[in-house]
């Protein structure tokens, strides 16, 4: 499996809630700024910044989404 998204691309993150939960929040936008390797159950990871707070996430693909 490849990555979908490549450095630069603003995504949507879902924030998750406790133990794994969606939260209620709208999605936060986020730039892509590193694509990391392919975890061994073959989903591509990568690390996200924020766009209005001073945070970084690396995250699973299926956590991110394209802006619509």
């Amino acid at each position: 499996m490849a990555h979908n998204y490549a450095i630069d691309d603003d995504v949507h993150h879902l924030r998750q809630g406790p133990q794994g939960r969606a939260g209620i929040q709208q999605p936060s936008v986020y730039t892509i700024i590193t694509c990391l390797p392919i975890e061994a159950d073959g989903r591509p990871r990568y690390r996200i910044k924020s766009k209005t707070e001073n945070v970084e996430r690396v995250v699973t693909e299926d956590q991110i989404s394209r802006l619509a």
